[in-house]
């Protein structure tokens, strides 16, 4: 095991700049997901990781040591790619043991190891098979198994599950987090499904054109997004986010940009004249007969929730609910917020404001 360090990285073609001054430190043992849209830079920064492409600047440590321009194999990285990468005319057990067969270890030693991954991955009855016998899921485990038995100080992982189904990519974020438990190893995990994210990771790193937007824990994101494209980014269904200003005479009402009122859960203490965005996740609606009218468009059973798209004079919102709510589409219904769940973000710099603004009593003459 080892820890990964990132410092200023910088990655260019030609006159092209792609990531921009990257500050990242992974633990000894931690489980890091890069996570952000396509296009954003994550996998290019899993790759200089690993030594697939140059570092145009900065430097990136493995285990202490610099490692700019060290070869990929020697590195002691083990990676794991969206496609599965295995070779078709071999068994389960040979695609495994293939990397050490070509380090010339000894045979007994490669059997060992490739029975130990096979017990962990539970693919032991399927060593004798080869890759067109086997299920996605099986071969994702084969793929992960072939990396396990290099005993790499650290695992990086390319979406690795973006060719499974649904249902199977629920099975293998499971099999992938408890792996690592087991393994206690350091692991950096490229995707871009947030909710891969927040199931797998101890820490989140979010991309967005290049640029490092926050680093948390998975709660610490979504509870407290720094900005408006991680609000808008974290969270399914992602969170509400409404443009207007604070109104003049009442701290309790934000006015929309289309002079809708939206009744708020508590006094706000914000310069009614500075432009804002609001933000509220759909849990945290709630029916209330002092609350905002909205009228219903859509219903959207889940099973676990109800999730309703509603309307406010043209801007829209998402509320999920886990009562089962007698609504139809077109029936009015008052909604209050929850009072932990309001979010400011100013509208020029996009940069969530500090709950000390709006978080406390606002004296009577305000």
């Amino acid at each position: 095991m080892a820890s990964v360090e990132i410092m200023n990285a910088v990655k260019a073609y030609g006159d092209q700049q792609v990531l921009h001054s990257i500050n990242i430190h992974v633990e000894d043992g931690e489980f890091v997901v890069l996570v952000g849209p396509s296009g954003c830079g994550k996998s290019t920064l899993l790759r200089m990781i690993a030594g697939l492409e140059d570092i145009t600047d900065g430097e990136i440590l493995i285990d202490g040591k610099v490692v700019n321009t060290k070869h990929p194999k020697d590195r002691d990285i083990a990676m794991v790619f969206q496609s599965y990468a295995l070779y078709p005319h071999m068994t389960v057990e040979e695609n495994m043991a293939f990397s050490l067969k070509m380090q010339k270890r000894d045979k007994e030693e490669q059997k060992q190891k490739v029975a130990e991954s096979a017990r962990i991955l539970d693919l032991t009855k399927l060593l004798d098979r080869y890759p067109r016998q086997l299920s996605g899921g099986q071969r994702q485990r084969v793929a992960m198994g072939r990396a396990i038995v290099r005993d790499p100080k650290v695992f990086l992982f390319d979406e690795p599950l973006s060719n499974l189904d649904a249902k199977l990519r629920v099975q293998m974020r499971t099999e992938i987090r408890s792996l690592h438990q087991k393994l206690k190893t350091t692991v950096v995990y490229v995707t871009h499904d947030q909710v891969e994210a927040m199931t797998m990771a101890d820490k989140i790193v979010v991309m967005h054109d290049g640029y490092i937007e926050q680093i948390g824990s998975p709660l610490n994101l979504y509870d407290q997004p720094a900005n408006l494209f991680v609000a808008g980014f974290m969270g399914s269904p992602s969170m509400n986010l409404i443009k207007g200003r604070m109104d003049r005479s009442d701290p309790h009402q934000f006015v929309t940009q289309n002079g809708k009122v939206i009744r708020l859960p508590c006094p706000v203490d914000i310069d009614p004249g500075r432009e804002l965005v609001i933000g509220i996740r759909p849990e945290h609606f709630e029916v209330s007969d002092e609350g905002t009218e909205f009228e219903v468009e859509v219903i959207e059973p889940t099973g676990s929730e109800i999730q309703v798209i509603l309307n406010l004079g043209g801007e829209k919102a998402t509320a999920a609910f886990r009562d089962r709510l007698p609504l139809e589409p077109g029936d009015k219904v008052r909604l209050g917020m929850s009072e932990n769940g309001l979010h400011f973000f100013d509208s020029q710099s996009g940069n969530r404001l500090s709950p000390d603004l709006y978080m406390k009593e606002v004296s009577p003459e305000h």
